[in-house]
């Protein structure tokens, strides 16, 4: 599957072709990400406003010079606010910086130890940004009520987490992203936890519309050749999801039946 076919999803009137969203943070330098980064293919890139210069300060570096708005859809995020107010702030900010662009991804982080998102403040935040005018894509737990009440509130996406940010422990609840998947009507996308490409493989099995992550690929020996290798992982698992896996079963079941043997 080449990021070239009819096979796209649409976020917040928006149409792409790559499934894998990427993150900027934890490279070692500018040339490390993006290398990195075109190698994943990615289309949508997220930059941590708070940790990240998008012009903020004129005698810094700007990722943007790397990463041009014209070729990229840059995704804003809100890392590192553990308040609503101050997830608005940036995410206000953000809009300022990049000429009113309005697509942003909200996390509120509950606590520095376990980086979960605090929902009651996400809930908050959300309702305030969208009044504002917003597209949210929303960081939230596996929680599949939550996540429906993020969608019926306005959110352009719902993104819940595998296991926790930076973990690489993978998707520990399958069963709840899947539930997630089942009851949406907005892309499912999910954030936080993979580890290496069966991880992300896993993630669109189960109907993910997308995955987006940092840490996997900007931690690895060899970023670059692990992007490679997560944008290969997004393609099988798309392609199986759309595929229609066989029936689990219990006992065997002989690849050449022995129905109509000739002795």
């Amino acid at each position: 599957m080449s990021n070239t076919n009819s096979d796209t999803f649409t976020i917040a009137g928006q149409t792409f072709s790559s499934r894998l969203l990427v993150g900027t943070g934890k490279y070692k330098d500018f040339n490390e990400s993006q290398a990195a980064i075109e190698a994943s293919g990615a289309e949508i890139v997220t930059v941590a406003v708070r940790r990240t210069n998008i012009g903020q300060d004129k005698n810094e570096p700007n990722i943007l010079d790397i990463l041009p708005p014209e070729k990229y859809t840059i995704l804003p995020n809100t890392a590192g606010c553990f308040d609503a107010k101050s997830a608005v702030r940036t995410c206000r900010l953000a809009r300022e910086l990049l000429g009113g662009h309005n697509l942003v991804k909200l996390e509120v982080l509950g606590d520095q130890k376990t980086l979960f998102p605090d929902m009651r403040a996400t809930l908050e935040a959300t309702e305030e940004l969208i009044k504002d005018g917003f597209d949210i894509m929303v960081y939230t737990n596996d929680d599949p009520i939550l996540a429906k009440q993020l969608e019926e509130m306005g959110c352009v996406a719902v993104m819940p987490l595998a296991a926790p940010i930076g973990s690489g422990l993978g998707i520990r609840n399958r069963l709840n992203i899947r539930t997630i998947v089942e009851n949406a009507n907005v892309p499912i996308l999910v954030d936080a936890g993979v580890g290496t490409a069966s991880d992300a493989a896993v993630a669109m099995e189960l109907g993910c519309d997308g995955v987006l992550m940092n840490t996997a690929i900007a931690a690895a020996q060899n970023p670059v050749l692990m992007a490679s290798a997560m944008r290969k992982g997004i393609e099988a698992g798309r392609e199986a999801f759309l595929a229609g896996r066989m029936q689990a079963k219990r006992f065997a079941s002989a690849s050449s039946p022995i129905d109509g043997l000739f002795f």
